[in-house]
């Protein structure tokens, strides 16, 4: 349920006790290079120590799924955010901070590639002006064809929560975004006794201050439950490899078998079917640039 380093927060299936828990010896970094050896949402056996509270994990579980942002501490390290999720809710603003597509896109390329389902909320709905609903709505017109969701919504004036509450009952959902978005806020507002720590914007940057400091699982009184994140940076993206990228992009997916060429990057071969597309506006220009991009940099990290 939490994880805060040394110790780990467990609910007992039997009972829904909450122990407090060590790791069993030192569980060994596997070849990926993950910076934490569990993480929220992982599934573990508990051995309660005798004539005390805490218990040792002795066993974690294979995960179903997970999600990945790039490490703060480790060069091409990656830090487990969550695990064994139904969904992932990225909360985004067009203003406020506002939202870049490329972080959007990253995001959706580690929801596909770890298996997650991606749903994409517009907080701060009531400061948006007519040009800022435009936008949204630009957003929207080329997320939604690609089956992504997308909500908009206010913790302020509520707008929006209802369907927003509705998607969340019943399921494991992480809730992820920049800083500064009003996450927090929004999960209070849709869930009063979680007690989450809020911020305001720096008015310096523009940019939010953290205040969730490490993952954290609450339950959800008619089901479910959500985990609160620390305010993501980067996604991790470096255990992909370039010619794989595509595959990860739905609308380029859907075109690849067309392509002259089978090993096709979509980058300036000739009888290109994604490139045919992307001119065509068939693929958005700021999707396919956010691919080049993705895939660039995945070819400069493989030289190092």
């Amino acid at each position: 349920m939490r994880s805060t380093g040394s110790w780990y927060t467990v609910k007992l299936e039997e009972d829904g006790q909450r122990v407090n828990c060590r790791l069993k010896g030192k569980f060994k970094q596997d070849r990926e290079r993950f910076t934490n050896p569990i993480a929220v949402g992982d599934r573990v056996e508990v051995d309660i120590e005798p004539g005390q509270k805490t218990g040792i994990i002795g066993k974690i579980y294979p995960r179903e799924n997970y999600l990945l942002r790039m490490s703060t501490r480790m060069r091409h390290g990656r830090h487990i955010i969550a695990a064994n999720l139904d969904r992932a809710v990225l909360v985004a603003t067009v203003r406020f901070p506002k939202v870049k597509p490329g972080f959007l896109d990253r995001f959706l390329l580690s929801c596909e590639a770890y298996h997650v389902p991606a749903v994409l909320v517009f907080n701060k709905k009531d400061l948006y002006g007519s040009e800022d609903l435009d936008r949204y709505k630009s957003l929207r017109d080329i997320y939604e064809p690609l089956g992504y969701p997308c909500m908009l919504v206010s913790a302020v004036s509520k707008e929006g929560l209802g369907d927003l509450k509705k998607l969340l009952q019943g399921s494991t959902a992480l809730m992820a975004g920049h800083s500064g978005v009003g996450k927090s806020t929004l999960i209070n507002t849709l869930y009063p006794y979680f007690e989450l720590k809020t911020g305001e914007l720096s008015r310096q940057t523009g940019k939010g201050k953290h205040t969730t400091t490490f993952a954290e699982m609450f339950e959800i009184k008619e089901g479910g439950y959500v985990i609160d994140t620390p305010g993501v940076k980067e996604m991790s993206i470096a255990d992909l490899e370039p010619e794989e990228v595509a595959g990860y992009f739905p609308e380029m997916r859907a075109r690849m078998h067309e392509c002259r060429f089978s090993n096709c990057m979509h980058i300036n071969e000739p009888g290109c079917a994604v490139i045919e597309a992307v001119q065509e506006g068939k693929i958005a220009f700021s999707r396919y640039e956010n691919y080049l991009h993705i895939v660039f940099d995945l070819q400069e990290l493989k030289k190092w």
